[in-house]
């Protein structure tokens, strides 16, 4: 559709011209519960208040909606027809101050774009809510959709008798006749204003904060979900995190929460893990947990709970001016949920889990062919959309994470403070943080940007160790190393950490550690010269640094054989992600991987790392592992799983973590057998509670192994019709061992657009499944000769789900890494967001087929 691509040339020229006083929106959703047609659109009415800086100039709002009733600019009714091209309003003549009014139909989503409307299978009550980033309010009133052109907004929203209807103000007074009107907000983006409506259960209580000066701050708290899920519904937990991150921003900001209320809604099929909507803050609603889960599901929570709270300030209050500088709110926000997870709450191993898991995605996204730096090019919506990935978020927190040791956290937290006071409720670019840094700090941070910011990739720290006749260290050097496309060597803060065992049978500590600054591609470290010969020597102890942590032979030799006697849990987290960097990079075989977790899983305390490494070893057995020496792994692996699973503490977080393991890689009929015997009650384990989720868990193996039917799929559903079932129930009959099931599946995401995108996600989870190779093998081709219509007629949400999801990574040959290099080179004029996709996915094969090469000369070792 012409100008639904908005690029950043067009951003920067309208916001050159134009500056917004304010918008009044007017949203009737009676429609919502009406069945049929009329329930595909509801009424939207804008008035928009802006000013322009040449008279008489032109320019455009933005509105994607099937229709538009009328179109007035200043008193002048415009033919809707002549200036309304489906995306943009065309705006000729332009006065000094100008007043927009569009009445328009705008159409309810069923892809978490814009107004989503869900219904909900177990009592058929529908619930409504907003998700815009980056530019999706245009698909639910006119606007100027970029993040610069930030304005007041005062909503007022028509809605069923009897719903709760909230949005980022609070109420202004009481609702008439179902008509809700909120307070107006202070200046913000478009992309951040909500609206959430239904008939949701909704919790409340208050946050006090009483300052040094004597003034008092009091933020009326609100937590709420679907009905069908509120006796699942952990509300004081989610408050108790909430007021602890409120107390913590507090202490450190120094600029009182800026919003009013606080509200956080957790909602059904959602694209995201949440959206940091101000005084509305909305989550998946996944995160209220409907069986048990590990401490792990509820670190991230809470994590997930900080991460938009610090929005709050880095984002709303203070918003970067175009997408190329989208790292200055989610960095920041990535580095401060963790920061204030462990300076504030029960999650204090916070940064374990963060070295461990969220910089395994750093790494991954920071070497594919699409990496970019941290301040990204970002030339259209496109290109933002696909940057929201692991290098905007844990590459940036972890480049974070180092400024913090590079300036001092006092520094840190003071160059914040004046970036607040500075810019409250205006929009910045990387030199405007850079700057108050630089005075806090005392530091020129320019060449620290440059090295860490401006430029992509990531290096590689390996140890060199000499020893003398006494073994004692002589020397002990740190070499840097750079990939061939990003060559650059940063300057690394590292603390180099040396482990040995007191005594022969007691657990790996360290007993030496010195901390240097690398820089080039050879730095020595002094100060470890003349200790005795470590077993383990540790680069980037501590996880100071954003590397790729690498080891000399006699260190990975000491972890292949004692790597669950290290004591320290993040010493272990780190090499524990170091060995899987090496898996992942075709250096380590990835049975070699596969046997450290069956050998050592069962002594990881800490439950995320846990649930990380299973994650990997799941990832390596199906992707990385040879394919004749396939079966036999699994068969190991499975073994090891279920070992685990019987001598795991009975209702532990890991004994539910290894059940889920043994799930996920059962594949012998004996295996099969146990599942089907857990499920209907013949088989039990000791203090293991199969309760529904799990009961799904087990079912998904079942039914990919031909196992379970579609009769005993169905009388799950039974058990368990709610919307969460279906999803489950949708996923489980997509992986079924048939033809005809992957010829329905495909035609239901590819053919058809009928699914919503909470659906589209359970086919896409369900089609390729472990074993199916050959099964899958005829839509290798039917996929690139698919994607580019695919591309041009869905939204782009569903779009890069279909894309990623079909890629043909079953079959990890070169056959299907030819077929994507054919048709990058026949599409060279492809979309470049839909090349991207292709390319990081092609890239996956790629890497898949060096690590299968790697696992395959195990067997050739002399």
């Amino acid at each position: 559709m012409p100008g639904e691509n908005l690029s950043r040339d067009e951003a920067r020229e309208r916001g050159r011209l134009l500056n917004v006083d304010g918008y009044d929106v007017a949203l009737d959703v009676r429609s919502a519960v009406t069945r049929g047609a009329e329930a595909a659109t509801f009424r939207s009415r804008t008035t928009i208040r802006f000013r322009c800086a040449e008279p008489g100039a032109s320019s455009f709002a933005d509105l994607l909606a099937p229709s538009v009733r009328s179109v007035t600019l200043n008193g002048r009714e415009l033919d809707p027809a002549a200036v309304f091209d489906g995306s943009r309003i065309a705006l000729d003549g332009l006065a000094a101050e100008n007043t927009l009014v569009v009445d328009a139909d705008c159409a309810y989503s069923r892809t978490g774009e814009g107004l989503h409307r869900f219904v909900d299978p177990e009592d058929g009550e529908v619930y409504l809510y907003t998700q815009y980033e980056p530019a999706d309010a245009r698909r639910v009133f006119a606007n100027f959709e970029q993040p610069d052109l930030k304005a007041p907004f005062t909503f007022e929203v028509t809605a069923p008798e009897g719903w709760l209807v909230l949005g980022n103000g609070a109420q202004d007074g009481a609702a008439q006749t179902g008509r809700h009107r909120f307070a107006t907000t202070q200046p913000i983006s478009t992309y951040i204003t909500a609206v959430v409506a239904g008939p949701y259960h909704y919790v409340t209580d208050t946050y006090r904060r009483a300052f040094k000066d004597g003034s008092e701050l009091e933020i009326p708290l609100g937590a709420l979900c679907r009905k069908g899920l509120a006796r699942h519904f952990d509300a004081d937990d989610i408050f108790t995190v909430t007021k602890q991150g409120l107390d913590f921003f507090h202490d450190h900001f120094d600029f009182p929460y800026p919003f009013g209320k606080y509200d956080q809604a957790f909602v059904p099929e959602y694209n995201l893990g949440a959206m940091e909507n101000p005084g509305c803050v909305t989550f998946r609603e996944e995160f209220v947990f409907r069986g048990k889960v590990t401490e792990a599901s509820y670190e991230r929570r809470a994590n997930v709970i900080l991460h938009e709270m610090a929005h709050m300030w880095f984002g709303d209050l203070v918003t970067m001016h175009w997408w190329d500088d989208l790292w200055l709110k989610e960095s920041y926000a990535d580095f401060m949920g963790s920061f204030a997870q462990v300076g504030a709450t029960r999650f204090t191993d916070g940064w374990i889990t963060f070295a461990n898991r969220r910089k395994s995605w750093a790494y991954r996204a920071d070497q594919l062919p699409s990496t970019h730096p941290v301040t990204a090019d970002i030339r259209d919506l496109e290109d933002a959309k696909l940057n929201f990935d692991g290098i905007t978020y844990a590459k940036g927190a972890s480049v974070l994470k180092q400024l913090v040791a590079y300036v001092g956290q006092d520094a840190f937290l003071e160059g914040a403070r004046r970036y607040f006071k500075r810019h409250a409720y205006g929009n910045t670019r990387l030199t405007d943080l850079l700057s108050v840094l630089e005075e806090t700090s005392g530091r020129d941070l320019a060449a620290w940007s440059r090295a860490w910011l401006e430029t992509a990739g990531v290096n590689s720290l390996t140890p060199q160790v000499t020893y003398d006749s006494q073994d004692r260290i002589t020397e002990l050097a740190i070499v840097q190393e750079a990939g061939e496309q990003h060559p650059e060597l940063r300057p690394h803060r590292v603390a180099v950490g040396l482990y040995r065992r007191l005594d022969a049978d007691s657990a790996l500590v360290r007993y030496a550690r010195a901390e240097v600054d690398v820089s080039g591609q050879r730095t020595s470290v002094p100060e470890l010269a003349g200790a005795e010969r470590p077993e383990l020597v540790l680069v980037n102890d501590e996880d100071l640094t954003y590397c790729k942590t690498r080891f000399d032979e006699g260190s990975l030799a000491t972890l292949r054989t004692r790597l669950g006697d290290l004591r320290d849990p993040l010493a272990r987290a780190l090499c524990w992600a170091a060995l899987w960097g090496l898996t992942r990079d075709g250096l380590m075989p990835a049975r070699d991987f596969l046997d450290l977790v069956r050998r050592f899983g069962g002594a990881e305390s800490v439950i995320g790392v846990l649930q990380s490494v299973h994650g990997q070893a799941e990832t390596a057995l199906e992707h990385y592992t040879s394919p004749e020496h396939r079966e036999s792994a699994a068969r190991a692996l499975s073994e090891g799983a279920l070992r685990e699973l019987r001598v795991a503490d009975p209702g532990s977080g890991h004994q539910l973590s290894w059940a889920r393991h043994f799930a996920a890689v059962a594949t012998t009929p004996a295996d099969l057998q146990l599942l089907t015997g857990l499920l209907d009650g013949t088989a039990k384990i000791d203090g293991l509670d199969v309760d529904q989720e799990l009961r799904w868990a087990f079912l998904l193996p079942l039914a990919a192994h031909g196992v379970a039917d579609e009769s005993v799929i169905a009388a799950e559903l039974a058990r368990d019709d709610t919307a969460s079932g279906r999803r489950h129930q949708v996923r489980c009959l997509a992986a079924r061992p048939s033809a005809e099931v992957k010829a329905q599946a495909w035609a239901d995401v590819v053919e058809s657009d009928t699914l919503s995108n909470a659906l589209v996600e359970a086919t896409l989870s369900g089609f390729a499944q472990p074993g199916q190779r050959e099964l899958l093998a005829p839509y290798t081709a039917r996929y690139f000769a698919a994607i580019e219509r695919i591309w041009r007629e869905r939204s782009i949400e569903i779009a890069m789900s279909v894309v990623r999801g079909l890629f043909p990574s079953w079959q990890v040959d070169r056959a299907t890494l030819d077929a994507a290099d054919a048709w990058l080179a026949e599409h060279a004029q492809a979309a470049p967001a839909l090349r991207r996709l292709v390319l990081e996915e092609r890239d996956d094969l790629a890497r898949a087929l060096r690590a299968q090469a790697c696992d395959e000369a195990v067997g050739r070792r002399p």
